[in-house]
């Protein structure tokens, strides 16, 4: 039987015919294949489930890529899903993932979904960050802006700026079809876990902690934490754990005083990076070292360190979980209307004009707006950052 199955397929005739039906076969596979991919790009396919019905669908008909003059609709697949076949491919195999979050009912109610928004619009604006915002590019390209026409000055003029400097469009467009997530909850969430730890495992004798937020400082070991403090020492700090005694810390704050504003420790020579605030008699407990001279304003710096008494609360030692906690709430704030700058794009003391002139655009209480001013400052183009 092989044999004559062999044979006849040895026949010309019989070849074009198996040739031709691989073809055909081949032909209304792919079709197939390809008729189920384009159906998964659908609107209705996308608002299929109530978790996007109901959230994300209600906020982008609200927006501009729904209704505008021009009667031009972008969907969700023309934004989330490349067009060009290799990355079509991969992104789909990517959202296979989601399955298993609607099976397991990850955010199948707006209480679960509001909790995972700043979560899943970070996957989101990293993806296309990564690819220089393709999707948005297959309808929106700076060579076909006419600038002069953009409605507002300072838009026409950030995007002017954002094409020379190599911007992308996620850069400075997060919400535009979309509710913005809470990007308070990010650093939030480290900083509750920062206090956990502190909590946790205090700092002990010869470690070098750094401050999450002001604290209060005595002279000498107070009998109670409700006595009038002899300072204030302001985050983040770095101090040196000198000695335990109950529950309070003798530590050593170290910077620079300038002559003339003895009742300011600052970071560094020049810089007007805060570590401390003093009460006279501590100006006269801090032991001074050298003295060297500014030579652009003729001001005298000294070397300054004091030791004082504080609580261990608010004090960690994992310097890169405080390193993560400054940038959360760097991208947070600085990153949300354009693309965050770096932070060596500024000298130490031209950051305190840029974040004030902000200020009034980010939702930032004084304390994390102080910790924030000082974390760039400490990244600043003249203390080590890079521009």
């Amino acid at each position: 039987m092989w044999k004559k199955t062999i044979d006849l397929l040895k026949r010309p005739t019989a070849l074009g015919l198996a040739g031709t039906a691989g073809i055909v076969v081949g032909v209304i596979g792919w079709g197939g294949f390809n008729t189920v991919m384009e159906a998964t790009n659908s609107l209705e396919f996308c608002i299929s489930c109530h978790e996007m019905r109901d959230t994300v669908y209600e906020e982008y008909k609200k927006t501009i890529h729904w209704s505008n003059p021009a009667g031009v609709r972008a969907i969700c697949s023309d934004c989330h899903v490349p067009k060009d076949w290799t990355h079509k491919i991969v992104r789909k195999v990517q959202a296979s993932g989601e399955i298993w979050g609607k099976i397991t009912g990850s955010i199948s109610t707006p209480e679960k979904f509001e909790a995972k928004r700043l979560e899943l619009a970070k996957h989101e604006w990293a993806r296309m960050k990564s690819s220089d915002s393709r999707e948005c590019r297959n309808c929106h390209s700076y060579e076909a802006m006419d600038f002069a026409h953009q409605k507002k000055k300072e838009a026409s003029d950030q995007m002017q700026k954002a094409w020379k400097d190599g911007g992308t469009c996620i850069d400075c467009h997060k919400g535009i079809a979309h509710k913005l997530p809470d990007m308070t909850a990010g650093y939030k969430a480290i900083f509750d876990e920062l206090v956990a730890a502190a909590s946790a495992a205090p700092a002990a004798p010869g470690s070098r902690p750094t401050t999450l937020a002001t604290k209060g400082f005595w002279l000498a070991r107070p009998s109670s934490t409700s006595a009038a403090a002899d300072g204030r020492v302001l985050a983040p700090t770095p101090v040196e754990v000198l000695e335990k005694d109950g529950g309070h810390l003798r530590v050593r704050i170290a910077g620079w005083q300038q002559e003339g504003a003895e009742r300011l420790i600052y970071a560094a020579q020049g810089k007007r990076i805060f570590v401390a605030a003093l009460g006279a008699d501590a100006v006269e407990k801090v032991a001074r070292g050298r003295t060297v001279t500014d030579p652009d304003t003729d001001q005298k710096w000294t070397e300054a360190t004091l030791t004082a008494w504080v609580t261990p609360d608010l004090l960690v030692s994992d310097a890169a979980k405080v390193e993560s906690y400054g940038a959360e709430m760097f991208n947070a704030s600085c990153g949300l209307c354009h693309a965050a700058p770096q932070t060596g794009h500024y000298l130490a003391n031209q950051w305190i004009g840029v974040l004030n002139a902000m200020k009034r655009f980010v939702a930032l209480d004084d304390e994390h707006y102080r910790f924030l001013q000082k974390w760039v400052q400490l990244r600043a183009q003249d203390t080590g950052g890079k521009h």
